[in-house]
């Protein structure tokens, strides 16, 4: 999709996860999935399904009987929007700022090194 990304909680983050490993699903499997990971009340992933489909995150296909559920984002657009975000709010749209902070933060093996060089020298150049 083309248009921006809205911005998702934690929480709706971790609805978004059920649905991208699986979709259609239905209120009552993202609910059975996440009591899996979480000790949240039915009431409350309703209320965070809802909030998604409010922001056009996830979709609703209401042709059957039962609603299901379904992401109108990959995982990918959803990263790179947070990625942007958090660039933006942390470190001022500089994103030079926040690797070097990372880089010399980190431990890094020199394997981890030599992937990051690998990257950086295959990445290609803006003019």
């Amino acid at each position: 999709m083309s248009n921006k990304v809205p911005n998702i909680s934690e929480a709706e983050w971790e609805v978004m996860n059920v649905l991208w490993e699986k979709a259609p699903q239905t209120a009552n499997e993202i609910i059975l999935s996440l009591q899996e990971k979480t000790d949240w009340k039915p009431k409350t992933v309703r209320t965070l399904l809802d909030r998604l489909v409010q922001k056009k995150v996830v979709g609703v296909n209401q042709n059957q009987k039962l609603y299901t559920f379904f992401p109108l984002y990959s995982q990918d657009e959803c990263r790179q929007a947070e990625t942007q975000s958090f660039i933006k709010r942390i470190y001022g749209g500089a994103l030079k700022s926040m690797l070097v902070h990372f880089i010399e933060e980190q431990s890094l093996s020199d394997d981890d090194i030599k992937e990051l060089r690998f990257i950086l020298d295959n990445k290609p150049k803006k003019n």
